[in-house]
């Protein structure tokens, strides 16, 4: 069987979704996803960012989808599809192109109270519990800590000026990540997703918000510290045997001795 999973989202998003991503292997699997996450799927036979597909543009009126397209999807047995989900023009034009077509929502509910790679296990008959497993190969450890101080939404962020108090009181070297719109002198960036995965494995301890860094760290299997305020870590938590957080809401009300206690024992500093 030929099978194509197309799975939008934000990296988080993206990456507790995996193993249900990768249950769904079959004897060909190719996996459409956003551009930065195309390096972290390591399971498909093939994939593609879904801006270079022509995606985008199908089912919205006045734009006119390439004509490889129509062949590209034909071509597969079966279609899982998380894009487009709430759009009736996209799933209408989608299924019309494909073998076989299966839309699964794209994210759980705001009722949601089981882990989020769960939900998406739930969805397509996979084993509860799995784990999001990113393979990085080059290691080079650091005796350092990664910190990455933003998310998608500055609700999510413990406030710049704790992370640098944090970092006076650690006595170990902090690295410092920012992202490329991310305002932050002196951060290391990265344009290749897998290859800062490989540097964030290298550190002793990661530490940051509720992120998909964060994410991406966990599924390395990075000693990872996270910070939740306002989201509820029994959904949106990175599952891992090395993770551990730190819940208080408000966040920014979470006191720098609280973390530098708890980054000093996974750091064995205690």
């Amino acid at each position: 069987m030929r099978r194509l999973l197309i799975r939008p989202g934000a990296i988080g998003d993206c990456i507790v979704s995996f193993p249900a991503l990768e249950f769904l292997r079959t004897e060909y699997t190719e996996v459409w996803v956003p551009s930065p996450v195309v390096p972290l799927v390591q399971f498909a036979d093939r994939v593609f960012s879904i801006s270079s597909t022509g995606l985008d543009s199908l089912g919205i009126e006045g734009l006119h989808p390439p004509a490889s397209l129509s062949d590209r999807l034909s071509s597969f047995d079966e279609t899982v599809s998380w894009y487009g989900t709430k759009r009736p023009e996209f799933r209408s034009a989608l299924t019309a192109l494909c073998r076989r077509c299966l839309f699964l929502p794209a994210l759980p509910g705001a009722d949601a109270t089981e882990p989020a790679t769960d939900f998406f296990a739930r969805q397509v008959g996979a084993p509860l519990g799995l784990t999001p497993r990113i393979h990085t190969e080059g290691l080079k450890p650091r005796e350092t800590v990664a910190v990455h101080p933003f998310s998608g939404s500055a609700r999510k962020n413990w406030p710049l000026p704790n992370f640098h108090g944090l970092e006076d009181r650690l006595s170990i070297d902090v690295e410092w990540l920012a992202g490329p719109e991310e305002e932050l002198d002196g951060a290391n960036r990265f344009d290749n997703l897998l290859e800062l995965a490989t540097w964030i494995r290298g550190a002793r301890l990661y530490i940051g918000n509720d992120s998909g860094i964060t994410h991406l760290a966990a599924a390395t299997g990075a000693a990872t510290l996270t910070l939740f305020g306002p989201t509820a870590p029994e959904v949106w938590a990175p599952r891992g045997d090395n993770v551990t957080v730190l819940k208080h809401n408000p966040l920014a009300e979470l006191p720098v001795a609280r973390v530098l206690e708890v980054a000093n024992r996974l750091l064995g500093f205690q």
